[in-house]
């Protein structure tokens, strides 16, 4: 099952389930007649449930709390197209001939707002961090499509069944019904049947209807659906009804056809990064967001913090956002998606490509309804056939098989558990008590925070944190020094936040999670040359890795260090560098704009390595920095005969939620946060660098 059983019915009623089960799942389904429908719907609101389901809103069909069988759009269909949507009345009492309406589960077992963690800061300093209870019912849906529940299949496989588990999401679903209904009807703007996701029902449901004039033939699709279904007063489903019910739902996906070619889309997306055609969309995008908005499966996320005058308590909010939004990817100097043409090819690349790699599956279901809701209807049909065509077939090409769908792994598939379940998401907080304080440079300072769970004491070099004070957004921070009871965080003041935090003074708290990412490869760097690249605060990450060379010499050959700086006030350690140079290490040091005293080399940090010669042939470069400055970097390494494979950089993105969870910092098929900030180049591919990944 695609989730977990929902809270049982009575003790004797779930028996009889259990014992009806055998023969519901084997006869070939049960009816339900028209008349019947609301012992339907009471019993989906037994146990203090909510039975959403589909009602007539303000000019569309939507999905709100229901309880009675006149609540639903009883002889209403509706018109769909790009960039439109109409409703319409068909004759009978008809209840579900119609399409998917702008609203869709997510809303309530993803919702738009949710409150994470409340946040308080006494006088003295001390923080403390806890989870926010929220009180719900449990909910029960009726009338969600295929297309639907390959969307709930999707985010199960994001939240519920991945390296780690959205608690929210997964306690949702789980004291969730569902009962699904076949389509009827299709809109000119479905396309289930290519993501092979429809419209026939075929897993992900407890019970499913398939509406006929006289009633409704039920499939039991779950233990739950089937101690449901022993409340009903149902009968066998006579040979013609169930022909009926399986010559409409063919009627339907043969008036859908098979309108993209899903055969290799993810690879002819990544080929078509540079059309033209991007540009052309771009001009008609208005950046509204009303495709992610209306999309079932989309996840992107931000975290708010709302906050008393002082400071002293908040509580931090995950609320929808999207990758439309200009700010979404905005680092220190500027977005790295600055220019709309790149946030849709984001969007349109993530949802039908990189998603596949992953999560294991596409993320897309056809619903249709970013097609429908597009202001400008713009159709991603026709896009995707304009940037990502199929390739012209060889002359005299054998007759080929039926393409295959593109599906990695069945939609009604779970994925393997891992067998370690990250808890370190955005509701588990711990506290750091801040021993020291160091003064580095200007804008620059170290805090030693001490009082630290075991995880954190555990960090590997290259790993981070989210750093967290009570009214302020947390903040991705590079751990510089790893001890035996505390940790170091070399922050530069760059913001609100950060400049609040580097002006605690010591016994100040603040809320630590992790440690997240990816560490330093050191034990390839094993009977190797070793390079270090940096400049600026990018020394703070490669710090850990350094001291682990010099405590281990003997096991690595020469240890060079290249360190930039844009004034010799702004070097960092500078009483470490010289302790590491008179520990054997080659350290080069460079800035920007000499001052006085300052007798050394002038320049990029770059300029220092094209005077070398030696060879790389047997070096691993560890780099951080500017990506400008690693690109640089990674030129020069190049020439010296370092391979890509043997290039290692930490990677800025703007990461929120730390385990790949909220969208923000995604580069092509890789979420920063989880799959690195470390990586080689070898690994990042032609991704790295091109304009607007």
């Amino acid at each position: 099952m695609l989730h977990p059983t929902p809270s049982p019915p009575a003790p004797a009623e779930t028996q009889q389930a259990l014992d009806l089960l055998p023969a519901l799942t084997d006869a070939p389904a049960m009816f339900l007649a028209r008349a019947d429908l609301q012992a339907l719907i009471d019993a989906l609101g037994a146990d203090g449930r909510t039975v959403i389901g589909p009602v007539v809103g303000e000019g569309a069909i939507e999905l709100a709390p229901i309880s009675r069988v006149d609540d639903l759009p009883i002889g209403r269909k509706d018109e769909q197209s790009a960039g439109r949507y109409r409703l319409g009345e068909v004759s009978g009492d008809r209840v579900f001939d119609f399409g998917v309406g702008p609203a869709s589960a997510k809303r309530w077992t993803f919702p738009p707002q949710v409150p994470l963690l409340r946040a308080e800061r006494d006088a003295d300093g001390h923080a403390t961090f806890r989870a926010v209870a929220v009180d719900r019912a449990p909910v029960a849906f009726i009338g969600l499509r295929a297309c639907d529940l390959a969307a709930l299949a999707v985010h199960d496989r994001v939240f519920r069944d991945g390296p780690f588990v959205d608690d929210d999401y997964a306690s949702r679903r789980r004291d969730q019904l569902v009962v699904a209904v076949e389509c009827a009807a299709a809109a000119s703007t479905c396309f289930c049947t290519s993501m092979g996701s429809g419209p026939q029902v075929r897993s992900g449901f407890d019970l499913s209807l398939a509406e006929l004039d006289a009633g409704f033939l039920v499939r039991v699709g779950s233990p739950a659906g089937a101690a449901l279904a022993a409340r009903l007063p149902l009968r066998p489903a006579r040979p013609a009804e169930v022909g009926a019910a399986e010559a409409s739902v063919a009627a339907v996906a043969a008036s859908i056809g098979d309108p993209v070619a899903t055969d290799g889309l993810p690879e002819r997306l990544i080929a078509g990064h540079g059309s033209p055609r991007w540009a052309e969309i771009a001009e008609r995008c208005l950046s509204c967001a009303n495709c992610t908005l209306v999309c079932p499966t989309c996840f992107c996320t931000s975290v708010v913090q709302r906050s008393d005058l002082v400071g002293a308590e908040s509580v931090s909010e995950r609320t929808w956002d999207t990758c439309f939004s200009p700010g979404f990817a905005r680092v220190a100097g500027g977005s790295f998606r600055a220019r709309p043409q790149d946030r849709y090819r984001q969007w349109l690349t993530h949802k039908f490509g990189t998603w596949v790699e992953q999560f294991g599956t596409s993320g897309c279901v056809g619903c249709g309804r970013c097609i429908a809701w597009c202001p400008v209807g713009i159709d991603v049909r026709e896009e995707l056939a304009v940037v990502a065509p199929l390739p012209a077939p060889p002359l005299r090409e054998p007759p080929r098989p039926a393409a295959l769908r593109f599906e990695a792994a069945p939609l009604g598939m779970a994925l393997p558990r891992p067998t370690a379940v990250s808890r370190a998401g955005p509701t588990t907080m711990s506290v750091g008590r801040i021993r020291e304080r160091r003064v580095e440079t200007a804008d620059v300072a170290t805090l030693v925070l001490d009082d630290l769970d075991a995880p954190l004491l555990a960090t590997r070099p290259g790993q981070f944190v989210m750093l967290e004070l009570p009214a302020f957004p947390p903040l991705p921070i590079s751990v510089s020094r790893i001890g035996a009871d505390a940790i170091e965080l070399t922050i530069r003041a760059a913001g609100p936040a950060t400049a609040a935090i580097v002006g605690l003074a010591p016994g100040a708290e603040l809320g630590l999670r992790g440690p997240l990412g990816r560490a330093w490869p050191l034990e390839r760097a094993i009977g190797r040359d070793v390079v270090v690249v940096t400049g600026g605060i990018g020394l703070a990450p490669l710090r850990p890795l350094i001291e682990s060379l010099a405590r281990d010499r003997e096991r690595f050959r020469a240890l060079r260090i290249y360190d930039g700086a844009r004034t010799p006030d702004d070097l960092l350690y500078r009483d470490e560098l010289r302790a590491w140079a008179a520990a054997g290490f080659d350290v080069r040091l460079t800035v920007d704009r000499a001052g006085p005293g300052w007798s050394g080399p002038v320049g990029i940090v770059t300029r220092q390595l094209e005077r070398e010669t030696w060879d790389g042939a047997e070096t691993i470069a560890f780099v951080c920095g500017p990506e400008r400055m690693i690109h640089a970097t990674a030129d020069v390494l190049s020439a010296r005969g370092v391979s890509r494979d043997r290039i290692w950089v930490t990677l800025e993105r703007h990461m929120e939620c730390g385990v790949g969870l909220c969208g923000h910092c995604q580069l092509g098929r890789w979420f920063v946060c989880r799959d690195g900030p470390i990586f080689s180049l070898a690994e990042l591919g032609d991704s790295f660098g091109r304009e607007g990944l």
